[in-house]
């Protein structure tokens, strides 16, 4: 096990820790990860460096946030290989527990989330971010992060965690790091390495999918673009779509028609390879000018 990382597997002693370098005036930033970890995770960890003295990486994959047993039990879990990821870009806490330490028996937990934990991974993950809140806070909690950074690619998540830090007038900065992809496009997630080769090459829709809608929008208007674009994602059979949606990033309301150049972001989930992947991208269409 690597040496140069200092790592907690029990919440006070990791408490305890953090409370004297933050009498010291050091900055606390926290990565909350599920472990498996890969180059999305770490550039989390290089994006939030510039912002805190102290990083906190926790490695904890919570059952709260499946709904699915198979996938929980599935889920990738090489601990040695994620503590030497981590020693070797230097991060200086690692957080470890197991699930007795961060739940008691019978907890209960809710949170109004509004419309963000019923549509897209919500209506399709139901108590997902429920979940992923709950730990998300006992994180906080443990840690008293001053920073807090997620990733682009788990977008809705970003504004659960968000409305959580409002609810709980939670004095935290929060960041979030642009998706970091492959070579071919990819999207970097855990799940990936469950890919077959085969599995790999079909995977590479779902970018391609999301870039080709952007310019089809310039083109056609989101309406039309749409409707292609689930044509489209309809004859791919190796693609088992789940959603294909066009959103305002502020509240993940469906935009239908561009308003003066706002943002937009289209999300995606689908099943390929018996592997569930999401993706997203963030992009801008200037309103066409009526001649008349």
């Amino acid at each position: 096990m690597p040496s140069l990382v200092t790592v907690f597997t029990r919440k006070k002693p990791l408490s305890d820790h953090l409370h004297k370098l933050r009498v010291q005036g050091k900055r606390i930033g926290l990565v909350p990860t599920m472990g498996a970890l890969h180059q999305g995770h770490i550039s989390l960890l290089h994006f939030i460096e510039d912002h805190c003295d102290i990083r906190v990486c926790s490695i904890f994959v919570n059952p709260t946030q499946f709904n699915n047993a198979d996938d929980l039990k599935n889920y990738p879990r090489p601990k040695e290989k994620d503590l030497t990821m981590l020693e070797e870009i230097g991060c200086e806490v690692v957080f470890m527990p197991e699930v007795d330490e961060m739940y008691g028996k019978d907890e209960a937990w809710h949170i109004e989330l509004g419309q963000l934990d019923k549509v897209l991974e919500g209506a399709f993950r139901p108590g997902h971010y429920q979940g992923v809140a709950q730990v998300v806070k006992k994180l906080f909690d443990y840690v008293k992060p001053d920073v807090a950074c997620f990733g682009q690619k788990d977008f809705q998540q970003y504004l659960v965690i968000e409305k959580m830090i409002r609810h709980h007038n939670l004095h935290i900065q929060l960041l979030m790091c642009p998706t970091v992809r492959d070579d071919k496009g990819l999207a970097l997630s855990s799940r990936n390495i469950r890919l077959s080769k085969q599995g790999y090459q079909e995977a590479l829709a779902i970018p391609k999918t999301l870039s080709q809608f952007s310019i089809d929008c310039e083109e056609l208007g989101i309406e039309e673009a749409k409707k292609r674009t689930l044509e489209a994602l309809k004859e791919n059979t190796a693609l088992q779509l789940e959603y294909f949606e066009v959103c305002n990033p502020e509240n993940l309301q469906p935009i239908a028609e561009v308003q003066k150049s706002q943002a937009m972001i289209a999300l995606i989930a689908a099943w390929v390879d018996g592997v569930r992947l999401i993706d997203n991208m963030i992009f801008r269409v200037s309103p066409k000018i009526k001649l008349s």
